[in-house]
């Protein structure tokens, strides 16, 4: 599976070709799936923030992710898989070109991709790409550090491990997501990481890892 893990979306033009360039194709011909429920896991999310990113809500933010020309849009409510049975759900990620999933607590969101079987289908998704924004990046890392562990009943900070580095979102955005802070962080961890802001993404396809910026990060080990 390729990968566009971001902090906000793709926010500016040097990130959307990196997205066009994944998908092959304009992003008006391609069918996208979005993925609320890492929202679940979080306590400044709730009903009003995820209806707005299932909607594409036309207000700062949802533009850079639900809210592009895509060719359809549909929800992927990975709590609901479980109880519909694979047969009906893995058509519809199969049939779809990316899959967005939106911010949230990461491990909520790496627990329920696991109870539902999606974590388990990712390697034979390998013509499709994820859209990570902010957690729905940091599932793919091996951990996020218990800085970013928002959900109570997380047994730890480990999520999927689909690529060997880490991620620290939101640099400079807020108070607490200072330079010094994701130094701090990134201390602790034992893994390479990044840090990144509203205008990076990190791009892998394959074996290539590429960062796409034209804003501020920085590389931990």
């Amino acid at each position: 599976m390729k990968l566009l893990l971001t902090s906000g979306g793709v926010t500016n033009p040097a990130i959307h070709a990196a997205l066009v360039d994944l998908l092959g194709k304009p992003i008006s011909e391609c069918r996208a799936l979005a993925i609320p429920t890492a929202q679940w896991g979080h306590p400044m999310c709730g009903p009003a923030s995820v209806r707005d990113f299932v909607a594409a809500t036309p207000r700062p933010g949802r533009k850079y992710m639900s809210g592009l020309d895509w060719a359809s849009l549909g929800v992927l409510e990975l709590t609901a898989l479980p109880s519909i049975g694979a047969k009906r759900w893995i058509p519809w990620v199969r049939e779809a070109d990316v899959l967005l999933a939106d911010g949230g607590d990461a491990t909520y969101l790496c627990h329920w991709m696991r109870e539902s079987g999606l974590a388990g289908l990712l390697p034979t998704l390998a013509d499709k790409v994820w859209v990570g924004v902010s957690a729905g990046s940091m599932v793919m890392t091996p951990r996020i550090g218990d800085y970013f562990v928002e959900w109570p009943s997380a047994p730890d900070d480990r999520t999927l491990g689909v690529v060997d580095f880490a991620i620290f979102p939101h640099l400079n955005l807020f108070p607490t997501n200072t330079m010094a802070d994701a130094e701090r962080w990134a201390a602790g961890l034992g893994i390479p990481a990044y840090a990144i802001d509203e205008e990076t993404a990190i791009r892998v396809a394959g074996d290539s890892v590429e960062v796409i910026s034209e804003g501020e990060w920085r590389r931990f080990g």
